[in-house]
């Protein structure tokens, strides 16, 4: 059975219909089964909503779930394969433990286990599952477009206005409330440090134009907090 705290969500039945006509076209792939054979998506878009839906998560949430897929479709333009960088939001964090590391890599690995089960090609899901895994980094190389729409997706949230922004920093640290403070803003500081030191933290050239600086300020803002 789904979980209560995913069904509360007020997007869940419509997340779960997105899910299952974006599989339902994934599941057509020549190489995979034949449509009327392939199994019922739903099974699989409920799993994965419970896990996004799940009590230690705060930021990694569900509505960052929407979020992301809104971006992705916002950037459609500059990817090759929409639904493959579709399938790879819904994967990106579906496993996330604040407490462990290599989130990504299980959430990679999670894909490459169900994707086939769920009647994806090969080619598709090691596609998902290395786009996944390019989240670690935020890094994609030049030339990989789904890979730069996905990151960019993921990181549009670094653009929001002050208010928006805040709110963000402040659920990265519930989720690791388990961390005392001046590790959590030693540790915090890396991260932002490493953001501000990358060429460019948007691909598309979208994102370069309507969220490069914006995400800048609020990175370099949020800094200067941490360290006052």
């Amino acid at each position: 059975m789904p979980s209560s705290a995913a069904t509360a969500h007020p997007r869940y039945n419509a997340l779960l219909a997105e899910w299952c006509e974006l599989l339902r076209r994934c599941q057509t792939d020549p190489e995979s089964a034949p449509d009327q054979s392939a199994p019922d998506p739903a099974p699989y878009g409920r799993d994965l909503l419970d896990r996004w839906a799940e009590p230690q998560r705060r930021y990694h949430t569900l509505d960052h779930l929407v979020a992301v897929l809104i971006r992705t479709t916002e950037l459609t333009a500059y990817t090759d394969n929409p639904d493959t960088v579709a399938l790879a939001a819904w994967f990106h964090d579906a496993v996330y433990r604040p407490d462990r590391e290599e989130n990504e890599e299980r959430s990679a690995r999670l894909a490459e286990h169900a994707l086939p089960e769920a009647g994806v090609g090969a080619d598709r899901t090691a596609e998902v599952a290395r786009l996944v895994r390019l989240t670690v980094t935020h890094t994609p190389a030049a030339g990989d477009r789904n890979g730069e729409v996905l990151c960019d997706a993921d990181l549009a949230v670094l653009a929001g206005d002050p208010a928006a922004y805040a709110a963000y920093a402040a659920a990265v640290r519930e989720e690791y409330a388990f961390v005392p403070d001046d590790v959590f803003r030693a540790a915090r500081a890396t991260v932002l440090r490493r953001l501000l030191d990358l060429p460019a933290l948007f691909r598309t050239p979208y994102g370069q134009e309507q969220w490069e600086a914006v995400a800048r300020r609020n990175l370099v803002t949020e800094l200067e907090l941490l360290e006052a």
